[in-house]
């Protein structure tokens, strides 16, 4: 029985470690995608900087958002680990 846990609680160490890194990876390149198209929208019609400026903050709080919510998902299996509890420990 110890065995099945330490093999779930290092399985689950993995898989946290997984999510953190695709999080930081993926709101990475999102970012770096989304800052270079508003630049080069902006570059090609100075008149619409600011708005284009206040759509792309709105799409930068969403990928903040979607790597806030696979933090959330880590810190659960980190910490309530629900499949220790369905063996029960």
């Amino acid at each position: 029985m110890e065995a099945m846990i330490a093999q779930i609680q290092a399985s689950t160490a993995l898989a946290v470690g997984m999510i953190f890194a695709f999080a930081a990876l993926g709101t990475g390149i999102g970012f770096g995608l989304l800052g270079g198209k508003f630049l080069e929208g902006a570059s090609r019609q100075p008149e619409l900087a600011g708005m284009l400026q206040v759509r792309m903050f709105i799409i930068a709080g969403l990928l903040d958002a979607l790597s806030i919510i696979g933090v959330a998902f880590a810190a659960l299996l980190l910490f309530a680990n629900p499949l220790l509890a369905a063996l029960g420990g």
